[in-house]
């Protein structure tokens, strides 16, 4: 009988202990005289300006919310989270393309991604693809730097440098109303056809239930400008065509103790082209790309009293993806690759607060990752985590202290080849919120925080080119930044301003690096990187009806490679990493009609490690302008929106040699009833 692996021993019962231990403290505290029983209070409002949440947090939080997300007319993910301070998206050009975010210059690696509380992994790559979740369904979309406030979450996020949180809407009915549908057709520039759908459903009292759905078709053949030399030639982008479908079922239940249960099935298919680079005298583009992925997850959370919370997640993944590309190269003309990924992750979380300022929580996270490919003496790997995460804070009226420990064990079993050593670390935060005078919304805020991210399956296997020997690639953080909201001028709602100054550094770096007549993942790079994030949001009243909403960030950042002196390219920019960017957006909402109007600013990059004229892309400026108007009849409404992308039809690169569109149009019409 085989062996069972000692490391999944361990997480199950750090888990067990951590997922009981509030129930059994909670049942030895005396119950007071009001343990049980519903009160039922008078309905009150309050009429008061929201504080946004990045002024109060002891970390740099941003937030879009789901009504930002429209009015900006942002197309997909991409384009959403290219608008907060301090990411770097890779976009590779088209509607299907991938795209993936770095915080801070750390590496997407870096970056967890959290969709509905439970992290997205893809052990096989490391980064995410965050143009496949769609922003139809999305009531809030945040990033935070470190991690958030909340102490009741997964040690994954706590392990991570940088947290992207995807929250969708949850059903929500007015006018007693038990079901609500929404139907959506949307249509642009280059094949752009979308139609979607939505239901929520009232179960009983307690019990909801919401569908999404939703098909994307586009050929993706937009035109660009080739330039060689002093000829500039017309060409049209090919092989950009993709197919999508996307869904997904969620059940809410709340139960008569108060405690919530949700659960979550999602369902993703694609095919698309992979349009590669453009080389001059030679446009041929044959790659294929085709991707399947289903996930199933779950999470319950009770208040056991005013001391204990506990939060419970499990999540079971399954990931397939087949990549193809003719060609004489290859024997028989083609080559396929597949690959099939499968996870098996729970998690639990305890939260107690002794007394009103003092909060401490415990966090165990144990995941199974399984990658199977189709390539010979392919080593099938199985990689099984252990994360364990403590947290205490301390919180007064004018102080916030947060601790953080995440304790990290990992091991491997493959079926040919070397097996790397388990990997075992402790990686400590600490961050601080102060403010200095009570009457005034300003914060001063410090962060440090250590992580590191493990060699993904890739790096260790990927034919020759793997290295079992790597070690984890380690990242240090530290922030230190200015907050403030309020009221200084009469003609304004709010104005809030953030101010974050940071400094990084990235150790043994992973990197492919030639090896006598191979290349080599080795540890090998070592970066500086040193920045400013700066926000700015206000909203100015025109009267009752007439309001205007103004918001920007602007981020200053050196990421210097320090890894050898005598290197041509030693204390040169990253490649891919502007010195400036940001962006600004306004929203004029009128009776009659409501406008937005967006401006994205990247400066000059390079794409290769030297800083030299020959290897520097242009900087560019993006326009999207917005029109949109909502019409009601009873318990019916209407949305009309039209988008200009691109408006000035700039012409430019996010990578090298990838163009991306240029002027191009959309429609959306949405109908709800």
């Amino acid at each position: 009988m085989k062996k069972l692996n000692p490391a999944i021993c361990v997480w199950v019962c750090r888990l067990v202990m951590v997922a009981l231990f509030p129930s059994m403290a909670s049942a030895q505290e005396q119950k007071d005289s009001i343990s049980g029983m519903v009160h039922q209070l008078d309905a009150v409002t309050v009429t008061a300006r929201r504080m946004p949440a990045k002024i109060t947090s002891a970390t740099s939080v941003q937030v879009l919310r789901k009504e930002d997300l429209k009015n900006l007319g942002l197309q997909n993910m991409g384009d959403a989270v290219k608008r907060f301070a301090g990411t770097n998206v890779r976009d590779y050009g088209g509607i299907g393309g991938l795209k993936t975010v770095s915080v801070r210059n750390l590496g997407a690696a870096h970056t967890a991604v959290s969709y509905d509380g439970v992290a997205i992994s893809n052990t096989q790559a490391g980064q995410i693809d965050i143009g496949r979740f769609s922003l139809d369904n999305v009531s809030n979309l945040s990033l935070a730097i470190g991690h958030d406030d909340n102490l009741l979450q997964s040690a994954r996020l706590f392990a991570s440098a940088g947290v992207l949180n995807i929250e969708t809407e949850k059903p929500h009915f007015e006018n007693g109303r038990s079901t609500f549908t929404q139907v959506q057709l949307r249509g642009g520039s280059f094949g752009y056809f979308t139609p979607a759908l939505r239901h929520w459903q009232k179960l009983g009292d307690n019990t909801r239930l919401s569908v999404d759905a939703n098909y994307l078709r586009a050929d993706g053949s937009y035109p660009f400008s080739l330039k060689n030399g002093s000829l500039v030639t017309e060409e049209k982008r090919i092989n950009s065509d993709v197919e999508s479908w996307q869904g997904e079922v969620n059940f809410f239940h709340t139960f008569q103790d108060d405690s919530e249960l949700s659960a979550k099935a999602y369902y993703y298919k694609s095919e698309r082209g992979l349009p590669g680079a453009v080389i001059l005298y030679n446009s041929a583009s044959d790659e294929r790309l085709w991707d399947e992925n289903y996930f199933a997850q779950a999470r319950y959370k009770k208040v056991f009293s005013s001391k204990w919370s506990l939060q419970a997640q499990g999540k079971y993944n399954y990931s397939w993806n087949k990549y193809e590309d003719l060609g004489p190269q290859y024997t028989g003309g083609k080559q396929t690759d597949t690959n099939r990924q499968k996870e098996y992750y729970l998690s639990a979380s305890a939260l107690y607060r002794p007394i009103d300022w003092l909060t401490f929580s415990l966090s165990q996270d144990g995941a199974i990752n399984k990658l199977h490919t189709n390539g010979l003496n392919s080593p099938e790997p199985t990689r099984y985590t252990s994360l364990t995460a403590l947290n205490a804070r301390i919180q007064t009226k004018q102080l916030k202290v947060s601790g953080t420990v995440v304790a990290t064990y990992i091991t491997e079993e493959v079926k040919a080849g070397n097996t790397p050593e388990d990997r075992k670390r402790l990686s400590p935060t600490l961050s601080a919120s102060w403010q200095p005078w009570e009457e005034e919304q300003f914060f001063v805020r410090a962060l440090y925080k250590n992580t590191f991210r493990v060699p993904t399956f890739s790096d260790l296997y990927y034919l020759r080119v793997g290295n079992t020997n790597l070690r984890p690639e380690k990242a240090t953080e530290y922030t230190l930044g200015l907050t403030w909201s309020g009221t200084p001028f009469s003609f304004t709602d709010f104005v809030s301003l953030t101010v974050d100054g940071y400094y990084n550094e990235v150790k043994d770096k992973i990197i492919a690096f030639p090896s006598t007549y191979v290349w080599k993942m080795q540890n090998y790079g070592k970066v500086h990187i040193t920045g400013i994030d700066v926000t700015l949001a206000t909203a100015i009243p025109f009267g009752n009806k007439v309001n205007l909403n103004l918001s920007g960030n602007y981020s200053w950042q050196k990421a210097l490679d320090v890894t050898n002196k005598e290197a041509k390219n030693y204390k040169h920019q990253l490649p891919y990493t502007p010195e400036h960017n940001g962006n600004v957006s306004a929203t004029l909402e009128m009776p009659w009609v409501n406008i937005g109007y967006t401006v994205t600013m990247v400066g000059k990059r390079y794409y290769l490690a030297q800083n030299i004229e020959a290897n520097e892309i242009e900087g560019y400026n993006e326009h999207t302008a917005t029109l949109w108007r909502e019409f009601k009849w009873k318990k019916c409404g209407l949305r009309l929106q039209a988008e200009i992308i691109n408006l000035t039809d700039a012409q430019y690169d996010v990578i090298k040699y990838y163009p991306m569109p240029g002027r191009s149009w959309r429609l959306t019409g949405t109908f709800n009833f």
